[in-house]
């Protein structure tokens, strides 16, 4: 708003427009002369106060259109170290001034289309990566890296160009699994299995922050990797699945910190091609085996906590390979379930990674297979009635939303090597109806995917009441309008149809 307009509005009179006007020109003038300050040679101190001012006024759009030009935005990516190419980050004292500035630059794209337009025309994605890669190894630097990372989320979010320009010009996929490396402090034993100390100290809050903002940039960046056509493409996203599988076994400063961090993580392995999620589960090691060979008989009964280990780990064993993260996935999973709200946000994403898991990693169906469909004994109660994980999807099964019942009974088909017979087994008829019309698969028989066989595992309990099975059949309507057998009614409207076509 010029001057005139603003001297107008205050000679009319009106308070509530006199007020408006006169704090939206003052912050306006306030905004113009910080920029005038920072152009100048003031100390750091003076710096870092202007940036914060201008921090808060950035939150309000209407201030912003006067002050958003391309030489403000200049003058902040020079605080921001993000113009000198070959400048190094050694002075500390600068370190508040670049952390400011970054946030200021953040506020300032989100709330500016002008800014996010300028940000293209100054390749400003080009220069956050060149700042990233300075300080990509250093600790004490976290911040700055935290910030950069937040608005290279911001840019890829904004515009599509930016995620292709950093998966492939700047090569964003391996310079930000390289950043999630150095926050988790990642030490490789073998070329996609990182050392997991469990009893080792959790993340710091920064280091914490730090990696959330790195899972979400990469998230954009790998929007569209469902295919990998090159062997080194492959390669990249084998170790980035290994540095997540190293974030779901460890811990961030709180529950609230450690969920937002899996989540993140859980949302990434999403992108990641299912052919490459072979390396979330890996061999025992040595000690490991030595470990599981332990039995609990073997052990003093004062030995409670080892007793403990031991069952605990040998949950997380089969067919000799570790299946520690897809049991964090299973148990991230059912916490999802538990908090009974946003199911579409917070639960589709973690049952379509172990779907898609399950269809192609036998290992890891096998497993889950045990975890969410033992063995099947209560054969009294309904599938859906109880507090077992088989329990809580098989209500989802029903579920209102649609995306949300039609993932959470792929999940089981999938358990099932998509077998009807066994679906139903474990689920119900009238649960697993939706599914099955859908596939067209309502008179028996099984999905197009092929899965090895397994044993019959049917316990005697289920041996004893599958007879009594036969008391529930599908049913249809005959033409009449009475009730029969599903196969009868649907062979007495095949005749209606020949009689029809015949006629015609």
């Amino acid at each position: 708003m010029d001057e005139e307009r603003a001297l107008y509005i205050v000679r009319a009179g009106e308070a509530g427009a006199i007020e408006r006007v006169l704090r939206d020109y003052s912050d306006k003038k306030l905004c113009e002369g910080i920029f005038k300050v920072l152009v100048k040679d003031v100390p750091t101190t003076c710096q870092v106060c202007c940036l914060e001012v201008l921090r808060i006024l950035s939150r309000d759009k209407k201030i912003l259109v006067p002050v958003t030009t391309k030489e403000n935005m200049q003058i902040l990516l020079r605080l921001a170290k993000l113009n000198e190419s070959d400048d190094s980050l050694e002075k500390a004292s600068e370190f508040p001034v670049i952390v400011e500035s970054l946030k200021c630059l953040c506020n300032i794209v989100f709330n500016s289309q002008i800014a996010q337009q300028l940000s293209l025309e100054l390749n400003l994605a080009a220069k956050l990566c060149n700042l990233l890669r300075k300080c990509k190894d250093r600790k004490f630097i976290n911040d700055i890296k935290c910030f950069d990372l937040r608005l290279l989320f911001l840019l890829s979010l904004l515009h599509t160009d930016v995620r292709s320009q950093l998966r492939y010009e700047l090569q964003g996929l391996p310079l930000l699994t390289q950043i999630l490396e150095s926050a988790f402090s990642i030490k490789w034993t073998d070329e996609y299995e990182s050392a997991i100390d469990h009893n080792g100290p959790p993340l710091s809050p920064q280091e914490t922050d730090c990696a959330i903002e790195a899972l979400k940039a990469l998230f954009n960046v790998t929007l569209d990797s469902w295919k990998v056509h090159k062997e080194s493409d492959s390669h990249q996203f084998r170790v980035m699945a290994a540095v997540l599988r190293h974030c779901l076994l460890i811990a961030g400063p709180s529950e609230d910190k450690t969920e937002e961090l899996h989540s993140n993580a859980v949302n990434l392995l999403s992108n990641v091609p299912v052919s490459c999620l072979d390396v979330l589960i890996c061999p025992l090691t040595h000690e490991e085996t030595a470990q599981e060979a332990t039995t609990l008989d073997e052990l003093p009964s004062e030995k409670t906590a080892e007793k403990e280990t031991v069952l605990k780990n040998s949950t997380m064993v089969y067919n000799g390979m570790n299946m520690e993260a897809i049991h964090v996935l299973l148990n991230f999973m059912e916490r999802r379930i538990d908090k009974g709200s946003s199911y579409r946000e917070g639960l589709t994403p973690v049952l379509s990674l172990l779907t898609e898991c399950s269809r192609v990693h036998r290992n890891i169906r096998k497993f889950l297979k045990d975890q969410v469909l033992p063995p099947l004994r209560d054969v009294t109660n309904r599938p859906e009635v109880g507090s077992t994980v088989r329990n809580k999807l098989v209500r989802l099964m029903t579920h209102v939303d649609l995306g949300v019942k039609q993932i959470a009974a792929e999940f089981l088909f999938v358990l099932c090597k998509e077998r009807v017979d066994s679906l139903l087994k474990y689920t119900g008829y009238g649960n697993a109806a939706g599914l099955l019309a859908a596939r067209g698969l309502l008179a028996g028989g099984r999905g197009d995917n092929w899965y090895s066989e397994d044993e019959d595992t049917d316990t005697e309990e289920y041996k004893n009441a599958k007879p009594k099975e036969e008391l529930l059949k599908p049913m249809g309507l005959k033409p009449d309008g009475t009730i029969t057998p599903l196969e009868e009614a649907l062979s007495q409207y095949s005749v209606i149809e020949e009689t029809s076509s015949d006629t015609d």
